[in-house]
């Protein structure tokens, strides 16, 4: 049996990760074994497949009807809403159960906290996998002038960044921007959610303000 792409993709995998690890250093020993951390590959791979459909999409969708996905729309916004909300209380009863400080917090410090703190951020990593659907759901409708530079330069350095986020510093005072963050898109994807039932329009005067926290808390 012919095992050489097996072999070739290990052997990649391997010198990929040992760059990484020359790069950063030696990682935390307390996620290993975590879905998706232990290597890059998979982090890399799902991100290039992102900007291929990024790529590709838009060029299958050009004469083709654009897709309404409400109901699908209502659905995915109304999930992350509740993944952000969990995340968001998450971290604030663990780091306060922990005795976090605001700034200067060691990775050591906390024990048991340190490792809840971490379950939840690898929950934040995740997410960034899952809010890749904000811009496959904008090639499927055709709104192709909302996915900038800007838009797909976040989202796909997101996913990569708190990969090694998760690797060296999974807890500590990794723990501020994603509660921002969460607190922001427990927001903004409920304003997404309601903004697809035409009669709730009329409730959404608050739109400008939103998108001001974005700007000034969306890491």
């Amino acid at each position: 049996m012919d095992f050489t792409g097996k072999n070739h993709f290990y052997a990649i995998d391997t010198w990929l990760n040992s760059a990484v690890d020359k790069l950063f250093g030696e990682r935390d020993p307390r996620v290993r074994g975590w879905l998706l951390l232990d290597s890059c590959t998979p982090t890399l791979v799902l991100t290039f497949i992102y900007l291929l459909i990024v790529y590709l999409g838009p060029k299958y969708m050009k004469n083709k009807m654009a897709y309404s996905l409400k109901n699908v729309l209502l659905l995915y916004n109304f999930g992350v809403t509740m993944l952000s909300f969990y995340m968001l209380v998450e971290l604030i009863s663990a780091t306060w159960s922990a005795g976090y400080k605001l700034k200067c917090q060691g990775l050591f410090d906390a024990g048991e906290g340190d490792i809840r703190v971490a379950k939840v951020l690898w929950w934040y990593y995740f997410s960034k996998l899952i809010e890749f659907l904000d811009t496959i759901f904008f090639v499927l409708r055709k709104k192709n002038n909302q996915i900038t530079f800007l838009h797909v330069y976040h989202h796909a350095s997101m996913f990569n960044i708190w990969w090694c986020v998760l690797n060296w510093i999974p807890c500590g005072q990794s723990f501020f921007g994603p509660t921002l963050n969460s607190f922001i898109h427990v927001l903004m994807y409920s304003y997404y959610s309601l903004s697809t039932i035409p009669s709730m329009h009329k409730y959404l005067w608050w739109k400008r303000y939103l998108t001001q926290a974005q700007l000034e808390c969306d890491p």
